[in-house]
């Protein structure tokens, strides 16, 4: 697949490149950008420590947990591969229609695991991670499952980047949100500038991003950041009103729940026109569908 993604990226029109590169499953970086994927998976692979949990629920519901508490969920390199993995079986899943990602013992993530951070320490190793996890996060938010991060405790630096991949972003009254990417000596590594500007523009990212702005939960919500503040800080009912806020978006059948969150995923990354025709070609799917004719007998398109 990566060979002939990447004769296609060579050859093709940049109209057919964006849109072969906005398909689920296909990746940012490839050879062609100076990106080898298996050398950056053995070098990840020696930073052990925590992993990505994910549970499927029948409601329809994934629940993907970052699990490594004892570093405030801290990034280890093999979560860092598990995160792909978990992607890509999320990919797979036709029957999902939402995506609740938190983090283990009421705290989200505090970013990349120091130990890996340090042993990384080229600017070559540095981008090469960067191209990884801009990959793995690229197909997350490409995912056809309307998703939310359930931030409790601390989003920080790269656990403040992964809140920014997801569709929708809660918080606890007592959780923050923090981008300590500047005080590191270092900016946003995994997409998180990009898609924060897209989230609440360009002067509030420059806010958020020097440190002038700190998130907390109140702040967080007056400026577009996150869309609720859940009024429970005990894991599990945290987790169930988070389950029960996400259900207001994917009732209805899998297919025209993905369907929709194509169409939009589609307006974000294209341009007008080519999105008009995505657009198009994902209506395709689902007119004259087993929902669509349903609800066309059942004539009840204005009753509710």
């Amino acid at each position: 697949l990566e060979l002939e993604e990447e004769l296609l990226l060579k050859t093709s029109p940049n109209a057919v490149k964006k849109r072969l590169l906005h398909q689920i499953g296909l990746s940012l970086y490839n050879t062609s950008h100076g990106f080898h994927e298996e050398e950056v998976k053995k070098k990840l692979e020696q930073f052990p420590g925590g992993s990505i949990d994910l549970q499927k629920e029948n409601s329809g519901i994934g629940i993907l947990t970052l699990n490594n508490p004892s570093k405030m969920n801290a990034f280890s390199g093999v979560m860092m591969l598990q995160l792909l993995e978990k992607v890509i079986e999320l990919e797979n899943w036709t029957e999902g229609k939402g995506l609740i990602i938190r983090g283990a013992k009421n705290t989200f993530s505090s970013g990349s695991d120091l130990n890996a951070v340090k042993a990384l320490g080229t600017p070559e190793d540095g981008m090469a991670v960067c191209m990884f996890m801009q990959n793995t996060l690229t197909r997350f938010m490409r995912l056809p499952l309307i998703s939310v991060a359930l931030v409790q405790g601390r989003a920080l630096g790269g656990g403040a980047e992964v809140t920014t991949a997801c569709d929708f972003r809660l918080m606890t009254t007592e959780s923050e949100i923090r981008f300590v990417h500047k005080e590191m000596g270092i900016i946003p590594s995994w997409g998180g500038a990009t898609r924060l500007v897209e989230i609440i523009g360009g002067r509030q990212a420059l806010k958020v991003l020097s440190g002038a702005l700190k998130l907390d939960s109140e702040k967080a919500l007056n400026i577009g950041m996150v869309d609720d503040i859940l009024p429970s800080s005990d894991e599990t009912e945290c987790l169930k009103e988070a389950q029960e806020w996400l259900q207001q978006f994917i009732k209805g059948p899998p297919e025209v729940i993905r369907a929709l969150k194509k169409s939009v995923s589609s307006c974000k990354e294209l341009c007008l026109e080519e999105a008009l025709q995505r657009e198009r070609d994902i209506l395709g799917t689902v007119w004259g569908g087993p929902a669509n004719l349903e609800a066309v007998a059942r004539k009840g398109k204005f009753n509710k």
